[in-house]
Order: C-alpha cells, then structure tokens, then sequence
C-alpha cells in the first residue's frame, strides 16, 4: 500500500507553513554547527557531572547526543575542570561549549582545549570589559565563537544601580555594551542571550535586543524551576519569540535531566514546524461522551511506539463526535466506541476490532508503514491532547 503521509509539508513539496520568516541575524560557527542566518535553530543542553569526571562527562554527552542535543556546554569552574576540557572537546561527537564564570583565565583555557565556544558572562567575570581585547584575539586565532550570556541573576552592579532591577533595559544595555566592545576589536563570531526567570520580561528584552542589531540570539529562560513548571515557562517565551522569528538556538532550563531539556527543546521546535516533526499521537482530553478507557489506550500506544521517527500522525479518539473525523484526518487512527474500535489508515476504514485489540493494531500498522517508508526507530513518540 502506497501511504502518504499528512503532516505539514510531507504531501507536497512545499515547506511547511510557520508563524513568521526567521529574523535575518549573521551566521556564526559552533564547532560544525551554523547558528545564525538561514542554519536550522539548533537545541542545546548543559551536563551536570563534574567536569573533571572525564568518563562521566564524555558519557552524559554520548547520551545527549543520542538524544538529539546539537551543542551541549560544561561548567568550567576550577583548574581541574579546565584541565579536563582537551579530552572532552576531543571526544565528544558534538560541538563543546566551555561555561565561564568569575576567572578569565579559563576563558583563554578553554579556548587552547580546543572547544568550540566559550560562554563568558560579563556581569561576574573580573574586569571582563578591560580583557576583551586579548580574549577576541584569541578567540580569533583558533576559529573559537564566544556567547555573551547576560543574565538577570548577575547583572552588572552598574546597571542595577541605574534601572534598580534586571529590567528588560538593563538586560540590553549591558548585552549591546559588551557586542560593541568585541567588535570595536573587530570580533564578531559570537551570539548572545540575555536571560530571565520572569516570561514575559526575558521576552521583552529579547524583542529589543532583535531590533537594537543582527546579532545570533540564543534564547532561555533561565531558572525555569522543575520540569512541568519550567517547560510552561519556557514553551511560552520561545513560543512566543520563535513565533516572530526571533532566535537561533535555544537552550530549555529544567530542574530535571539534561535529556529532558533536549527532549523539550527539540518538542518546542517541532510543534513551531521549525524542526521536522516525527511521530504525533492525537489523542483526546476524554469526557462524559467517551465510551473506552482513553488515557490508558493513548499510555499504551505511547509506550508501544515509543522510538518510532516516522512523520506520522496517529489519532486515539474515544467517542463518535470528534473520533471518526480525527481518525480520518490522521495518518493511522482509531474511533472507538461500544467496546469496537474502526481503524483508519489514510481516511480509510481498513478493519473493525475488538477494543482488546485496538492498541496491538495501531502498533502493527505503525511499524508496517514504518517499514515501508524505509525509517528507523530511535527517540521517543510525543503526544498531544486535543
């Protein structure tokens, strides 16, 4: 059977249709991946093993990196971590980016480790503004891109003092400040975040920040709190920034597991059409009208098609008002009803089965359209309630 598939863009050769164009912003390097410009936004992730572990660093990256993270960063907060940086930088399958605070020194080590880029935060590194000159130089010489991370938690004192708070302003003003100062040493392969707790004022300050130069923007909300709150937050601000076009790589701050933040981020992109999206499950809230155990049907084909990375969108619906309209429009769906479930292939019935048998079905003619279309399986399904 031919199947072709109904996600956005996938039955004809036409993009998939998104919020607004990106931002025109200049293009930088992280290692081999662009940031910038027309290159795919990028998701990124921070590990959370001690540097200096080598083994348990290196593994935590072979992990992200399975997972889909394209950039991940590391602590660098002692001279055992920065000593620990060349192994890392040359073994992981990813660019490495080196996370720099309160010692400059380590920004010119990370840079001889060979990482791709380092982030440096002005407002708590020592007397940042006056050794900008000699890190552009370096940074230069060895082809390394550097992020500017403002961040409202260690704003500059100065900018406290004048805006009495990290307002959107205050956030700018310093990210503009330290831009102008590695261009006046005309550097210019580095992207910058200006970074809050708060949704709505990172957002803010990102819209100004977009219009004030055509710098790359990384976005984050930073802080973001554990996993279901911190995913809101920061589905709300990319959303909403991505929404216009605003950002180029984007990294999702959980309390929870570095894979986690990757699963999100690559989620966020997805949903935006800003990343080709994989497998969707449809599956309904559930209410008085549903005549089968939904949330147990949607768990189970979940966890049966888990790691499957076909464009396929399969339609879980549990009563006869929106069930057979949902089945029909997706790739491969059930209407269940009256302990039976009609089975949708392509807005076709193909066969009637037994409730008992709805979720060995929909799994069996998943990975027979999986199959035909050649594609392997890794990853992990998302679901979507409508």
């Amino acid at each position: 059977m031919s199947v072709s598939l109904g996600l956005p863009g996938i039955r004809s050769n036409e993009a998939p249709p998104v919020l607004a164009p990106r931002r025109a912003s200049r293009q930088i390097k992280v290692g081999k991946v662009l940031v910038g410009g027309d290159a795919p936004i990028s998701v990124q992730t921070m590990t959370t093993t001690l540097t200096s572990d080598v083994n348990a660093t290196l593994q935590q990256i072979a992990e992200l990196t399975a997972a889909g993270c394209d950039i991940v960063r590391v602590a660098c907060p002692s001279q055992d971590d920065a000593d620990a940086l060349p192994e890392i930088a040359k073994h992981s399958q990813i660019p490495v980016i080196a996370d720099i605070h309160f010692q400059p020194k380590y920004v010119f080590a990370a840079i001889d480790a060979g990482c791709a880029a380092v982030r440096v935060n002005p407002g708590n590194i020592r007397q940042f503004d006056d050794q900008v000159g000699a890190i552009a130089r370096a940074a230069k010489d060895a082809g390394v891109s550097i992020r500017i991370g403002v961040n409202a938690g260690s704003l500059d004192k100065r900018l406290l003092e004048k805006y009495g708070k990290a307002t959107p302003e205050a956030l700018v003003e310093s990210a503009v400040w330290e831009a102008s100062l590695f261009e006046e040493h005309d550097f210019h392969d580095f992207k910058i975040s200006v970074k809050h707790n708060d949704p709505v004022v990172m957002v803010r300050a990102y819209e100004l920040l977009a219009a004030a130069g055509d710098w790359p923007l990384h976005l984050g909300v930073t802080e973001a709190g554990p996993a279901f709150q911190g995913t809101i937050k920061s589905a709300v601000a990319f959303g909403h920034l991505l929404g216009q076009g605003i950002g180029d790589t984007i990294r999702v701050s959980l309390s929870a597991p570095p894979v986690e933040e990757v699963k999100v981020g690559q989620q966020i992109l997805q949903s935006l059409n800003l990343r080709p999206r994989k497998l969707e499950i449809v599956s309904c809230p559930s209410c008085g009208r549903a005549q089968v155990d939904v949330y147990t049907l949607a768990e189970q084909v979940t966890a049966g098609l888990e790691g499957l990375t076909v464009p396929l969108r399969v339609a879980v619906m549990g009563c006869v008002v929106n069930g057979p309209g949902e089945a029909r429009e997706a790739d491969l769906g059930v209407a269940s009803g009256n302990g039976k479930g009609q089975i949708f292939v392509k807005g076709e019935v193909i066969k009637t089965v037994p409730e008992s048998k709805i979720v060995e079905t929909l799994i069996e003619e998943a990975m027979r359209i999986a199959e035909e279309l050649g594609e392997g399986v890794e990853g992990e399904p998302t679901v979507s309630v409508s």
